[in-house]
């Protein structure tokens, strides 16, 4: 009789392990701003106007996420989950973003500080109203 319940037991911790292995992986909750042009130079490349996406969807990262620098070229999944104000988000939209620059450092400065990551202008209105200053984001790296 034990070996059946340890059977039955173990039979249960793997399948709970399977469960929990092969739900999409969860993202990370903070802050995001905006920031306007001028963005170069960038603590990422400097002067070359290349690192830009074309779709103008780009970030500067905060402390954060920064990781000396290692972050630069990382590309995450964004999307607005709330704001001080309702109605703030664009609901059901995602954005793929690209970090360029360091947001302590960006030439412009963000429209908040101490947040997450800060959007380009650009990337900020395709998930929130621009007149937001900042939002609360769900972000994962790519």
């Amino acid at each position: 009789m034990l070996k059946v319940q340890f059977f039955f037991q173990s039979l249960y911790l793997i399948l709970a392990v399977l469960i929990y292995l092969s739900q999409p992986s969860h993202a990370d909750v903070g802050t995001s701003a905006h920031y306007r042009t001028p963005y170069l130079p960038t603590a990422c490349y400097g002067n070359n106007a290349a690192q830009f996406p074309s779709s103008n969807l780009f970030a500067s990262a905060g402390d954060g996420i920064w990781d000396n620098g290692a972050a630069c070229g990382r590309q995450y999944l964004v999307r607005c989950i709330s704001a001080a104000h309702p109605r703030t988000c664009i609901p059901g939209q995602t954005i793929q973003i690209r970090i360029v620059d360091r947001a302590l450092s960006s030439v412009s400065r963000p429209s908040r500080h101490g947040a997450t990551i800060v959007l380009s202008k650009t990337a900020f209105g395709m998930i929130a109203k621009p007149s937001a200053s900042s939002i609360n984001i769900e972000f994962q790296q790519v």
